[in-house]
């Protein structure tokens, strides 16, 4: 009689593990959910691929949450997410804490994306140099009047320091690229937010500047031409001119995962990388890594 127990107590415990398993195999396969977290910049974007993706699939549950790319990357190294978006590259000391923590990112440049420089749409000044705005967000520069505007004090606006978009505005234009250099934005910097905060001040204030992403560029404000010296050619910001390098203040724009992508998270990955996913970072004012493909009609 006890051996009849045993038997069918092993049975009734195998039967449960299957069920398990073939659970928590399903689960990994189609209902696990992908959480993806950093910057500002791209969440948009992000989002509209986590609702075409979830349209193609529909047991899949992608979050987004924006919050910048340092905190992106806090979050990878955490464990809290499973995709950190980044409109910068992982630094060096973020790369050691995430080895300190068994975390090896791995780095996926899906689109490009230049820095607007945008003033209101009223103000007389039309172009800057790098110089000149290195001047300005430093505190060295203070009146439109010194760069051709009107005598008027210039209001500097910036996005906070846990942004990618301040850190690569900051390297590329207040340090030049310099790894040394400490140059930092004058103390009477306003920092706000988001690029959409920055966008919509300069609406509204005739004296004030600020740096976006280029998808932010409206109606209702001016981006101006940037060029490198006064000897050199001024360039707008579009997609030709940063896909063909010659707009001086662009960057990649990156997808950070933990080691290799595996089932559900490589699969939206794949996806952000086709012609599908590339047409929507087009759709959504940035430059496709395949530019060269034919997006010059959007929906």
């Amino acid at each position: 009689m006890k051996k009849i127990l045993t038997a069918l107590l092993l049975f009734i415990l195998c039967g449960v593990l299957a069920v398990v398993f073939h659970t928590c195999s399903s689960t990994q396969s189609v209902g696990k959910s992908i959480k993806i977290k950093g910057s500002e910049t791209i969440v948009n974007l992000i989002q509209v691929w986590a609702e075409n993706f979830t349209k193609e699939y529909p047991t899949h549950n992608i979050s987004v949450t924006g919050g910048g790319s340092g905190t992106g990357f806090a979050s990878l190294i955490n464990g809290t997410c499973n995709i950190a978006i980044s409109s910068r590259e992982m630094e060096e000391e973020e790369r050691r804490l995430a080895k300190s923590k068994n975390i090896d990112p791995v780095e996926f440049k899906f689109g490009l994306d230049g820095l607007a420089v945008l003033v209101n749409k009223n103000n007389p000044v039309n172009k800057l140099t790098l110089g000149q705005l290195y001047d300005i967000f430093t505190g060295k520069i203070t009146n439109w009047k010194a760069v051709g505007g009107e005598d008027r004090r210039i209001v500097i606006l910036s996005r906070e320091s846990n942004s990618g978009t301040h850190m690569f505005f900051k390297e590329r234009v207040l340090r030049n690229n310099d790894k040394i250099s400490k140059n930092e934005f004058s103390e009477h910097s306003l920092m706000l937010s988001s690029s959409r905060a920055i966008h919509d001040e300069i609406c509204q204030n005739p004296n004030a500047l600020g740096y976006v992403s280029m998808g932010f560029i409206s109606n209702k404000v001016k981006a101006i031409s940037i060029a490198v010296s006064e000897k050199r050619e001024y360039v707008y910001p579009t997609p030709e001119s940063v896909i063909n390098k010659e707009y001086p203040i662009s960057r990649p724009l990156y997808l950070y995962t933990n080691g290799s992508p595996q089932d559900n998270v490589k699969m939206f990955i794949g996806y952000a990388l086709s012609s599908a996913g590339q047409k929507v970072v087009f759709e959504t004012d940035f430059v496709p890594i395949n530019y060269k493909v034919n997006y010059h009609e959007k929906r």
